[in-house]
Parts: C-alpha cells; structure tokens; sequence
C-alpha cells in the first residue's frame, strides 16, 4: 500500500489536467499514489489521464457520471489506499516538496489531522500573479476557520485518513461510498467541510511554511456568481449553525463580514463596481469587526470599491500594489 494518495477530481480539464499531473508525479516523496476522478468529462479528459496511467503505474483513473467537485472527492477518498490523502484540483499545482513536507509533518505530529500549506495565486498561463495565501499556521481554532479560512482552497490541504473517516457518513440514499464532502454543495464545499471537521472532531489542524499550492485563477472563476457563493457560505451556516448555536451566536456576524469583505474584493479585481460597494456596505452593517482586526486589508478594500465606483478601473489597475496585501489569505 502507497504512504500516500493524491486525489484528482477532473471534469472537463484537458487543458490543465497534463500540467497537474507533471507537478504531482515530480513529488520528492515517491510513495504515493495519484486517483484520477474523471467526473463525467465530455472533452479528453479522460483520454489524457489514461496516457499519464500508461507511463505511470503509481496513477490510476477512476471514470463516473457527473456528481461535482464534492462527489468526485469522495469517490476519491473511497478509492484512496494511503494512510494520508491530500487533494489537488485538476488546474492546480503541487511544489515539488510538498507531499514530502506534509508527510514529515504527520510524522513529527501524531495529533494533527489535517496540515496545509500557503499557496501562491497563478494565471491561466501558470505565471505566478504577485499575490499569495500566506495564512496562519498555528493555534487554529474553529473560530478561525470560519472567519478566516486559514486553509485556503481545495489544493491546499492534507489529511490523515483517520481524521477524515472521523468526518464520514452515508446518507439514506447513497449506495455506493461514504460522503466526506457534502455533495449537495456545488460551491462552499470545501469551507464546509473544513468548519465541520473543526467542530466536530478533536483533531489539530495545522499548517506548515512555504507557498507550496500553485492556486489558479481565471477569469470565469475569479468574478463569477458573487451572489451565489454568498448564498451557499450562508447555506453552509445554516447547515452547521445546529452543531453548535453558542459558537454561531458569537461568531456569525463577524465570520459574514468577513466574508462580505472576501467577496468585495472579487467584485474589484473583476471591475464590478456595483456588487464591490455593495458587499462592503454589507460587511460594515454585519460586524466592525474586521476593521479593528485588520484596519488596512478592510480600508484598503472600502477605498478601491468606492474609488472603482467612481472612477472606473484604469486608475485601479495603477494601484495595484495597494491590493497585494489583501491577497494574503483566502477571505
């Protein structure tokens, strides 16, 4: 049995799924194993996973009907066989040491069941943006899951598997495997899990040094649905609010406002002035929170919604460097 398994979920990707792959098999730990979820792709996906299986017997490919990002990351999780299982998103880049590096992590820390990294912010043409996650590492509570999201993107994290069975259930009409992720989540999948796993298990998440998630954006990715992804960040509250009302009574407002305030700054970055000032407003309403706990991130991102408003985005895009300090963790 492989130390390890990468789970791939893959869904019309062909265009980034060779590169992925090149990054994964380049790992300096070599006791792994790569599980290529094929979620039902219609382009040649499926056929470029199979050639990098022919040349690599540590990959395997695993072909489904469409189920989601959440689905396919279960089906990879039941199909993994290492007692560590990291995810890696078929456009997303895995540095050479960070298999190696978490390993060593769950080595030196028994009680630690979920490690992760910062990940540098990459183009559609793998060039890196300037920006990057730095989050925190140590001393992560629930509390700074749901505000912060220190753990950043699907990329980023690794898991014991014992920690994420601590996380399984089947629900009434599943026949096949255990749901990890909740598949009836197609956006917030990932911070449900992470807040789910923070609240109800005892496990430690931790984090260790280094940019070592090649994270990408695009351009569909970066702006699209603002509205839709608030709505499930608050479907994922509304969700998990009954595991723990004390814990929600003290720390929704805030954890909205922060995430208001992630979301204004999507709306910047795509140059829509009407949803940025708007997401601002509404994270001031929630909580002043963030202003005190981070006055230069959330006046920075009051003053380019306002100055997008009124001044178009030609004079944004000059300022940019103002921006770069706020790209340093998720939300």
């Amino acid at each position: 049995m492989p130390k390890a398994s990468i789970v791939v979920p893959a869904f019309n990707c062909a265009s980034t799924l060779p590169e992925t792959l090149v990054s994964l098999r380049q790992q300096s730990f070599r006791d792994f194993e790569i599980v290529v979820i094929d979620d039902g792709s219609t382009d040649e996906t499926p056929q470029i996973a199979q050639e990098h299986a022919q040349c690599d017997p540590r990959i395997r490919v695993v072909r489904q009907p469409n189920r989601g990002l959440a689905g396919a990351r279960n089906s990879g999780i039941a199909e993994a066989k290492g007692e560590i299982i990291g995810f890696c998103d078929a456009d997303d880049l895995w540095h050479p040491n960070k298999l190696a590096n978490h390993v060593d992590h769950f080595d030196q820390s028994p009680h630690v069941g979920l490690s992760y990294s910062g990940s540098e912010l990459i183009d559609e043409a793998s060039q890196p943006t300037g920006h990057a996650q730095r989050p925190r590492l140590t001393g992560v509570t629930a509390a700074h899951v749901f505000k912060r999201n220190p753990i950043g993107n699907g990329s980023a994290p690794v898991f014991r598997r014992a920690a994420l069975q601590s996380l399984a259930w089947r629900p009434r009409h599943e026949r096949q495997r255990d749901w990890v992720f909740d598949e009836t989540f197609r956006q917030s999948e990932d911070i449900e899990c992470w807040l789910r796993f923070a609240l109800t298990t005892d496990w430690v998440i931790e984090g260790i040094p280094g940019l070592l998630t090649g994270y990408r954006l695009n351009g569909g990715g970066l702006s699209a649905n603002v509205d839709r992804q608030l709505e499930t960040w608050e479907r994922v509250v509304t969700k998990l609010r009954p595991l723990d009302p004390a814990f929600f009574a003290k720390h929704e407002d805030t954890a909205r406002a922060y995430q208001l305030r992630y979301l204004a700054r999507r709306a910047v970055r795509s140059s829509d002035a009407s949803t940025a000032v708007t997401m601002v407003r509404k994270s001031m309403r929630s909580s002043t929170k963030p202003l005190l706990e981070e006055p230069l991130k959330t006046l920075t991102t009051w003053a380019a919604a306002h100055a997008l408003a009124r001044f178009g985005d030609a004079p944004l895009r000059r300022a940019q460097s103002l921006l770069r300090p706020m790209k340093t963790t998720q939300n």
